[in-house]
């Protein structure tokens, strides 16, 4: 397999990474990456376009020639080949509960992140056309409200959907930090969420 892959701060595919590097050498070993380089617009080349019609990254190319996009299904498909650890949840109670935080994460804080960063900052004006710079700056406080209602949500929690770190947990992390880098920082009072990053943060794949 191979894993059309961008590198940091790009959020997404980063979430891959990580999640392969969870499952471990095995996975890992499994994929190949193939950088695809987003400043020289290498997003929207012909050969890229045919592998996924949005031009985004990551797209996973199965060995039969099939691709996949969007983070979140491609980790599903990595799922079923590298069982364990179970990242989607064991029981189907899990595997809802999973499914409810990742869904959360990407709603109430990757929405207001993704308005701030389309329309609000310098580096994405050049296409984003036109930009709406007011609304753009409005989503700062929908982010920060957002993580202000996530650090209650963890208050006595080790990961966002319990005792184990799940592809909610990776999907956070990537979001939180990519935040971090367009100038969405974390509150001083988010302790919660604070405490959450570190630990996070200090696992291995948090570098993949």
């Amino acid at each position: 397999m191979k894993l059309y892959n961008a590198a940091m701060p790009a959020p997404n595919p980063r979430r891959v990474r990580m999640f392969l590097a969870e499952k471990g050498p095995k996975a890992v070993a499994a994929v190949e990456l193939v950088d695809v380089d987003i400043m020289k617009g290498g997003l929207r080349t012909p050969e890229h376009l045919a592998r996924n019609s949005v031009g985004q990254v990551p797209v996973l190319e199965l060995n039969d020639g099939t691709f996949l996009s969007e983070t979140v299904s491609i980790c599903r498909y990595l799922e079923g080949e590298f069982p364990d650890p179970p990242m989607f949840g064991r029981s189907p109670k899990e595997q809802a509960f999973i499914d409810q935080w990742t869904r959360r994460v990407e709603l109430r804080l990757g929405t207001p992140a993704g308005m701030f960063w389309r329309h609000a900052h310098p580096f994405t004006a050049k296409v984003v056309v036109p930009q709406y710079k007011e609304f753009g700056e409005s989503n700062r406080e929908h982010y920060n409200s957002a993580v202000k209602w996530l650090d209650k949500e963890l208050s006595g929690r080790i990961f966002v959907a319990g005792d184990d770190l799940t592809i909610a947990d990776i999907c956070l992390l990537s979001l939180v930090d990519f935040a971090d880098w367009i100038g969405l920082k974390l509150s001083p009072d988010a302790g919660n969420v604070k405490a959450w990053h570190e630990r996070v943060s200090a696992r291995p794949s948090a570098s993949a």
